[in-house]
């Protein structure tokens, strides 16, 4: 048996302290390899936006900060989720869902998104204000789909292909609503140009909250868990230097200026040596 080079055993180490970071079972050794029966072929655009670790995380953090803008969505983390004692967690199982969706077996990925709609049918309650709500209302999931699918693709395009064909972009939009429609979101994007336009459309359902800016804050202020805390600054500061202007104005984020240079540059040094040590170069 031929040795092990040293740098094969630097980028295993890579691989397991991401996995152990993200994965929603850290002490699983070995997790499946992407399947050949996955609702989404190879080399397709939801399974390279979706396999970049790092683009991933900064895309994950601003379809965040958006979602807390809708008051329906953001009252049911309030009511339904120990988020305060446990985001680590709560990210954990939102990155094992897209990563079982988009990648596991077909039947495996149907089985998740079954388990999140019956989640979601205990998770309602009253705003505030009175009005009530619940998790599995059309126009309140679509809002949180195109938050996280205009953010992982931004993310995407910035930090690895700025030249991204507008056609492969149609095609992560059109690939991500087969998720979105089978979680009940409606209305949904199947190409760049409706998710510009619902975005635009939905925007009048979002409010600015003492709520909101809190969970904002708690965000830009969260102590990772087995990641350098100054990598996490970077992410976050990426995340916020990428949202619409107004998104920022209503959270009192204010976007990065000079001091986000260094942020963008750790950023896309972290997602070169990942991607190098996840194979993608």
């Amino acid at each position: 048996m031929l040795p092990i080079l040293p740098s094969e055993l630097l980028r295993r180490q890579v691989v397991g302290r991401v996995r152990a970071v993200f994965h929603e079972r850290p002490d699983l050794v070995a997790p499946e390899p992407p399947s050949d029966d996955a609702l989404f072929i190879r080399d397709t655009p939801i399974r390279m936006v979706h396999a970049d670790v790092v683009g991933m995380m900064v895309g994950g953090i601003r379809g965040l900060f958006l979602q807390m803008l809708h008051p329906h969505a953001l009252q049911g983390v309030l009511d339904h989720s120990n988020f305060r004692i446990d985001m680590h967690g709560r990210l954990r199982r939102t990155a094992s869902f897209i990563s079982t969706t988009t990648f596991g077996q077909r039947d495996r990925a149907m089985q998740a998104i079954e388990r999140v709609n019956r989640i979601h049918t205990r998770v309602g309650g009253t705003l505030p204000g009175g009005k009530v709500y619940t998790a599995t209302d059309p126009r309140t999931l679509a809002w949180v789909h195109i938050a996280e699918a205009t953010s992982f693709l931004a993310a995407y395009v910035r930090h690895v292909r700025p030249d991204m064909p507008h056609s492969e972009r149609d095609d992560y939009y059109r690939q991500f609503a087969i998720i979105a429609r089978a979680l009940g979101a409606d209305p949904v994007p199947l190409d760049q140009r409706e998710a510009e336009t619902i975005f635009r459309e939905l925007r009048a359902d979002l409010q600015t909250s003492g709520a909101a800016r809190e969970v904002a804050q708690f965000v830009v202020n969260i102590k990772p868990e087995g990641a350098p805390v100054a990598l996490q600054k970077a992410l976050v500061a990426e995340a916020i230097a990428i949202l619409p202007p107004f998104a920022r104005s209503m959270l009192e984020l204010e976007r990065p200026g000079l001091a986000g240079i260094p942020a963008r540059a750790a950023t896309w040094g972290a997602g070169k040596t990942l991607r190098w040590a996840f194979r993608q170069n």
